[in-house]
């Protein structure tokens, strides 16, 4: 297995591209055209490493962090292959990914590359009327964009047939893993022929993925693109703050923050589809312009809910974690986080969004009392600070909009384009003190910027973590490097069953279907990410009964995700969700 380890530029300090472009790597002129026509000038390090391998017919695993171009990196070899062979009923490629988002965008991607080529694509994912898809696959496409759960559905239904494939490729693999899809990839995988070319890409490398690029590609080339490390001395283009705050507290603390950053597009993430909703309609009552994104949704409803947000209609955006997984958006100036994500993987995924291309970004966190050491591991683990900083107060705020109105004055005055309102203050200042008259205007101005709203101060918590209780919470990390002799004083439940983390309050769920359903773990997993928004790391232990199935979720989660699920068919079985009194 042959590695390359290949430095990735940091968002904070770009390294100028050695390659003479695309070109170099040996892409044919038709790809060459389309990428001009779309304005791609330079590789980024992960499509120098991997296209050539790709093109050559070579296996690939390629580790590389979300948003360094491994759509591109697997799809223009993938057309270049294509257009040199021979057009046939079945589908040439596969691409495996793991949400109905990233499907869609990867298709687009194909799409958009291809269109020259005329390349017949399609998403295949649950969630979407199957009918439809049954329709195309049978009239016959080149490329099929699958989620592993729908996938082995049209296998089992041999609507997909998979013996002409020549290439597959497993994109966001850790991410499949996570969501509890390995028993599909290996059904999937071993009904392909043997003959196919395999690339799998994901960002990380834990065991279980190695397992199965053991198992399923052969001589592959292992690319490694990792970040090159932050000089001393260079600030990070993603300046990352926390606000310690009360639950109760939370929705008033987020608008406070808005309100005196006044973000120009805005990703605000949530753990559930509920605070979505509920969040979405606080916002549009204060006067913002925001729009949702999560798994109660219809693909109509996100295509117009993301058009909205690229045209700058919409300046905030606020979605789950799984629903905004795969989405290409490359303007967003700050990322806030309703919630602290569960694992610094999460984390790093989510403020990755901002900070793009050279500009600068904000990333901002609201952190509970009991979610401190949950910032304390991602700072640990992603060795980065977070400055925690208090809350504005109202006269913060106040000040802030009589500075607002103060430059827009400055701004008309400069444009000298007031003449018609001259007549007024001259009458006014007959009787009046002229720096009177212009103060009255601005408490006017400010009336109506603010209507009647009465701001209240938002309480000050201090960190009152003890460090002792900070010290009996245990990480992946400090389990793996304990003797295994050594146990954890934690004695509750921990979420994501052994894969080890901080311990939390667990309720289990029971679900009125099980074996007999054909329900798998992979389909609980799938539903309760996909509807409730809640990360897979998060679900703890599974246990499939022949008529039932029992899900141990966060306690404090639990009522959310059974509302979430309430009209959620899985398996297209109608499934009732209860409390478990065990």
């Amino acid at each position: 297995m042959k590695t390359h380890d290949t430095p990735h530029p940091s968002t904070t300090l770009i390294k100028k591209s050695v390659s003479s472009g695309f070109a170099s790597l040996g892409l044919e002129t038709q790809l060459l055209t389309t990428l001009g026509k779309l304005g791609y000038e330079e590789p980024t390090p992960i499509q120098q490493e991997a296209i050539p391998p790709l093109l050559a017919g070579r296996d690939l695993i390629g580790r590389a962090a979300t948003g360094t171009g491994k759509t591109a990196a697997f799809t223009l070899p993938l057309l270049q292959r294509l257009a040199h062979s021979t057009r046939q009923q079945n589908p040439f490629a596969l691409i495996l990914v793991p949400t109905r988002e990233l499907a869609i965008q990867v298709s687009e991607a194909v799409h958009r590359y291809g269109k020259e080529q005329g390349i017949a694509v399609l998403a295949v994912y649950g969630g979407a009327a199957i009918r439809p898809q049954l329709i195309a696959l049978k009239r016959g496409v080149e490329v099929v964009v699958a989620t592993p759960g729908r996938a082995l559905d049209h296998i089992r239904r041999k609507s997909l047939q998979l013996k002409d494939l020549q290439i597959v490729i497993l994109d966001e693999a850790d991410e499949m893993l996570n969501m509890g899809f390995a028993e599909d990839l290996d059904a999937i995988l071993q009904q392909t022929p043997k003959t196919r070319q395999t690339a799998l890409f994901s960002a990380t490398m834990p065991p279980r993925i190695a397992s199965i690029a053991k198992r399923h590609l052969r001589d592959a080339v292992d690319i490694h693109i990792v970040k090159e490390p932050v000089k001393a001395g260079v600030a990070p283009q993603v300046h990352q703050t926390g606000y310690l705050v009360s639950r109760a507290n939370k929705v008033g603390a987020l608008v406070r923050i808005l309100d005196m950053g006044t973000p120009t597009s805005a990703l605000v993430f949530c753990r559930t589809r509920i605070e979505v909703d509920e969040l979405i309609s606080t916002l549009n009552g204060r006067g913002y312009r925001s729009e949702g994104i999560h798994g109660g949704l219809n693909q109509a409803q996100r295509d117009r809910v993301m058009a909205s947000f690229r045209s700058g209609k919409t300046n905030l955006l606020v979605a789950t974690d799984v629903a905004a997984r795969g989405l290409d958006i490359s303007h967003v100036s700050h990322v806030l986080n309703y919630d602290v994500p569960s694992s610094p993987e999460a984390y790093v995924h989510r403020i990755g969004r901002t900070g793009r291309a050279g500009r600068s970004g904000h990333a901002i966190t609201l952190v509970e009392p009991r979610e401190q050491w949950l910032l304390k591991n991602i700072e640990r683990l992603t060795k980065s600070k977070i400055e925690m900083a208090t809350l504005p107060t109202v006269a913060d705020l106040q000040a802030k909009r009589l500075e607002g109105i103060g430059t827009a004055i400055q701004e008309i005055l400069t444009a000298n384009k007031f003449e018609r309102f001259r007549k007024v203050v001259n009458t006014l200042t007959e009787n009046f003190d002229p720096a009177d008259v212009a103060a009255a205007a601005m408490q006017l101005a400010y009336g109506s910027k603010t209507g009647d709203r009465k701001e209240e101060e938002i309480p000050v918590i201090r960190d009152r973590a003890p460090e002792s209780s900070q010290r009996t919470r245990v990480s992946r990390q400090e389990l793996h490097e304990r003797p295994r002799s050594a146990k954890p004083r934690a004695k509750a439940s921990k979420p994501g069953g052994d894969r080890g983390g901080p311990s939390v309050p667990m309720t289990t769920l029971n679900f009125s279907a099980g074996r007999e359903a054909g329900i798998g773990p992979g389909d609980l997993v799938g539903a309760i990410a996909n509807e409730a928004g809640l990360p897979s790391s998060m679900i703890g232990p599974i246990k499939i009964g022949d008529q039932f199935s029992l899900v141990k979720v966060p306690t404090e989660l639990a009522r959310d995700i059974m509302k979430a699920l309430g009209r959620t068919r899985i398996k297209g079985k109608k499934v009732s969700i209860r409390l478990d009194r065990e």
